[in-house]
């Protein structure tokens, strides 16, 4: 084609007819490129070529394990690039910041030679690699999608049946999940130059005739042939007898020392994990200052170990690229081990089927919202309560509707069904236990068998503040606990004169939130009364600050020296104590319902006795101290107003006066115990629900004591409350007949939920019964295992840990609160998943 002449005028083609012909000649060369290979057939290699290139490719220098393949320089492109020698000025001890000059940890290979596609393209090491394995095959795919046709791939095609009726195994048939097809291994891997057929190219996908192909396939010459071969090579690879056998030991050897170098790693990372200690320092140097405890504890361990000690020889000597100490590869042994972790703990929730979510919140040092995430569920094994902790997560709006959103966004990712939650914990506040927009109710909403429990602790704590706002009088007795404390804890020399006067317990700042803190100082100042006074006049008499001096001679004179506040102070520790007492077995893990419920029973009992006999006895234990102490053992009397009387008053209508001894009584001590009997009924009485619910169901004695109409109305009140949209979980009229057989079977003496469950263990003729107990056992009484958590948050995200990645976080995390379960992870499971991410790290473990 001649050009086309140019405009009158212009010498040379304008800008935008160059880019023109530019943009054609490419796709012109585009458009030829591998045209060539339509007439090139390439030659096959036989097993002797392969066994050739096989030693060509294993005769290297053995000693340095990344420079095994001189063909293909895989090692070069580092697994762990980012140098233990590359020093990092200004990086917080284990902050999370990914600086420019390091490399990634996993710039190796990262393609799967187990994926169909890549066959075509292998290197005969990767090859060799991959006939040693074998393809990989996916039995939990039992049926593919669905095609326009509606026909699918089942995994009966596997197996082929032969004409006497025995089935063999198609070991040679691969299914891609991701392609929708399936492939002949050995013909694709071993096929020579051009074949025709969908199984050895592209893949076949006919389902329709899919039956037809494959007979055909395992019957041509060419399949057997490509078989052959594979078997062929496969058996020489398993006897070494493709290469140098010295050669293959020295090289097995290798892999043997990766393996134990990793597994030592993988210890180091399991120990600071589980003791909460920080991995990086300032720079990543070994033998240098403030590297942190990970590389600490790696030259600690090459001073007694000859496995470590030549790795970091290999790595002081630069003879290696690939260490495996980067704070990169620490991050991926501590999400391998969580992963790990968590893995086990969902498959026990799934297998108990109903769990129970117990949620809290706190704010951490980098003031992200944080929230626990606890399951609580009977482990079938065992038929033990756990309680295990699946993460923190991190919460922007703190809303009933957000934390729910978040809650629930969290179950879908653990494959954990919204359905099987039977029980839900959360503290008091206002956005988790709302009637109308809190987390129960959004919950409930949804999954009405979800029974919302308030926490026990927290409760108790309510009850106290109740108490304590009741009346005057016992605000201003702990502002004076209070102001003990505080005199003292504002000066290391008023504290040395409390540790020189007082020999025991010593008193502690008073909390809001935490009132085992007001039983503490109160039962400091009520076993050492003297004591305290005497390094308060000690103090009024050495201080040097006029207002502390006066402060302090106020306190042990006027306070201390007042019978009321030693009356006040008895009465106040016996109340502590016993609430103290019951919060603290609230507080276990394994706590059940039944067990909390006759708890909060004994301390209304308590109250309602000590409202009777209470006041009298803290009378006599008061004058013992005041006795001791030389103060008078009476009420103080105030001066009385007298008011003027108008000349029409009625002198009978007047109030009758009492007694300073009768008004504390009534004014100060009926008022706290009346309160915390009002409280305690009010707060707990989702407890009263539960017992009309399970409560014939708490122990065996429960059980014997019902009539059988009785027993038959309980087990339809119990499938009416366990029934939503016409799902139940248990059949009353089934539950009434197993129970009137079981309470028989029962042996003598009181058995609770859990001595039941284990007796049911193994007797599958108890279905509905075994269900309803592990329906009773799920139910939350506290939330103290997510306060259990926080105290690990507050070592792991610490000031100098403020920018750690939530990520990270809920690793570290889950290996230092379910650390029971490190010592069940096998290392060579670990190390397996460790080396299956990319090619490269394969070779060097496999």
């Amino acid at each position: 084609m001649p050009p086309k002449s140019l405009p009158k005028g212009r010498k040379y083609d304008c800008g935008y007819v160059k880019r023109k012909k530019k943009i054609r000649l490419e796709k012109l060369t585009q458009s030829q490129s591998g045209a060539i290979e339509k007439f090139i057939i390439k030659e096959p290699q036989n097993v002797e070529n392969i066994d050739a290139d096989i030693v060509d490719v294993q005769t290297v220098d053995i000693e340095n394990a990344e420079n095994v393949n001189n063909n293909i320089d895989v090692e070069n492109v580092v697994d762990d690039n980012e140098s233990v020698d590359v020093e990092n000025e200004n990086v917080d001890d284990d902050n999370e910041i990914v600086r420019a000059e390091n490399v990634d940890d996993d710039n190796e290979i990262g393609y799967d030679i187990f994926d169909p596609t890549i066959w075509d393209s292998l290197d005969s090491r990767m090859r060799d690699l991959l006939v040693t394995k074998g393809p990989k095959r996916d039995c939990s795919i039992v049926k593919g999608p669905k095609d326009k046709f509606s026909r699918r791939f089942l995994a009966n095609w596997y197996t082929r049946v032969l004409p006497n009726g025995e089935t063999c195994d198609r070991d040679w048939l691969v299914y891609s999940k991701e392609l929708d097809r399936v492939f002949c291994f050995c013909c694709k891997v071993f096929k020579r130059g051009i074949t025709i057929g969908q199984l050895v190219n592209e893949g076949f996908s006919d389902w329709i005739h899919v039956n037809q192909r494959l007979k055909e396939h395992e019957t041509c010459m060419e399949h057997v042939k490509n078989m052959t071969t594979w078997y062929e090579l496969r058996q020489k690879l398993k006897n070494f007898q493709t290469i140098d056998k010295s050669i293959q030991i020295l090289i097995d050897k290798e892999k043997d020392h990766w393996k134990n170098v990793l597994k030592r790693i993988i210890s180091i990372v399991k120990f600071l994990g589980r003791k909460n200690l920080a991995f990086r320092g300032h720079n990543e140097k070994l033998y240098q200052n403030s590297n942190g405890n990970f590389l600490g504890l790696i030259e600690m361990v090459a001073e007694f170990d000859p496995i470590i000690q030549e790795h970091v020889r290999r790595i002081t000597d630069d003879n290696l690229h690939v260490h495996y100490l980067g704070h990169r590869i620490q991050n991926e042994l501590i999400l391998l081990l969580a992963s790990e972790i968590k893995n086990e703990i969902i498959r026990k929730i799934k297998q108990a089927k109903y769990f129970s979510v117990i949620l809290d919140c706190t704010p951490d040092v980098s003031h992200q919202e944080q929230m626990s995430l606890i399951i609580r569920y009977v482990n079938v094994s065992s038929n033990r309560i756990e309680e295990s902790f699946l993460g923190f997560l991190n919460v922007d709006d703190t809303t009933g509707q957000g934390l729910f959103d978040v809650l629930q966004d969290e179950l879908k990712k653990l494959d954990l069904d919204l359905f099987d939650v039977r029980g839900q914990g959360y503290d008091n506040g206002s956005n988790m236990k709302g009637k109308h927009q809190g987390v129960q109710k959004r919950f409930l909403d949804i999954n009405p068998r979800a029974f919302y429990t308030p926490c026990g602790c927290h409760s108790l704590n309510l009850v106290l503040c109740d108490m304590a706002n009741s009346c005057r009088k016992a605000k201003e007795f702990f502002g004076v606990v209070q102001r003990i404390y505080t005199i003292f804890a504002n000066s290391t020399k008023r504290w040395q004169i409390l540790k020189d006067n007082v020999k025991g317990l010593t008193p502690k700042s008073l909390s809001s939130t935490r009132w085992e803190s007001h039983i503490d100082s109160v039962k400091a100042i009520r076993l050492q009364m003297s004591d305290f006074r005497e390094a308060l006049l000690e103090v009024s008499e050495n201080d040097s600050d006029s207002k502390i001096e006066s402060e302090a001679k106020s306190l042990a004179t006027n306070e201390l020296g007042d019978f009321k506040f030693l009356v006040a102070i008895v009465i106040w520790y016996e109340i502590l104590f016993a609430i103290n007492t019951v919060s603290k077995l609230l507080q276990s893990s394994d706590m059940l319902i039944d067990f909390a419920m006759e708890k909060i029973k004994g301390l209304i009992s308590f109250f309602e006795e000590y409202r009777e006999t209470g006041f009298k006895n803290a009378l006599n234990y008061a004058t013992e101290i005041a006795l001791e102490l030389n103060i008078d053992p009476v009420f103080s009397q105030k001066r009385k107003i007298q008011r003027k009387r108008q000349f029409d008053e009625n002198l009978s209508t007047a109030s009758v006066e009492l007694s300073e001894e009768e008004s504390f009584r009534v004014n100060y001590f009926l008022y706290l115990v009346d309160q915390a009997v009002v409280s305690l009924k009010t707060r707990f009485e989702q407890y009263q629900q539960y017992e009309s619910i399970f409560g014939f169901l708490f122990s065996s004695q429960n059980l014997q004591l019902l009539d059988d109409a009785t027993l038959n109305s309980c087990c339809s009140n119990l499938e009416e409350r366990l029934k939503h949209n016409e799902q139940f979980d248990v059949v009353g009229k089934e539950l009434c007949v197993e129970l009137r057989l079981l309470r028989n079977m029962l042996p003598g003496g009181k058995m609770g939920p859990i001595d039941i469950l284990n007796f049911l263990k193994g007797m599958n003729c108890f279905p509905n019964t075994i269900i309803a107990y592990r329906i009773l056992l799920t139910i939350p009484v506290t939330v103290a295992s997510a306060e259990r958590s926080f105290s690990k948050l507050k070592l792991l995200k610490s000031y100098l840990r403020s920018t750690m990645l939530q990520e990270r976080l809920n690793g570290l995390a889950l290996i230092a609160i379910e650390n029971n379960l490190l010592d069940d992870i096998q290392y060579e499971d670990l190390i397996d998943e460790f080396a299956s991410k990319n090619a490269a790290r394969m070779s060097r473990f496999k």
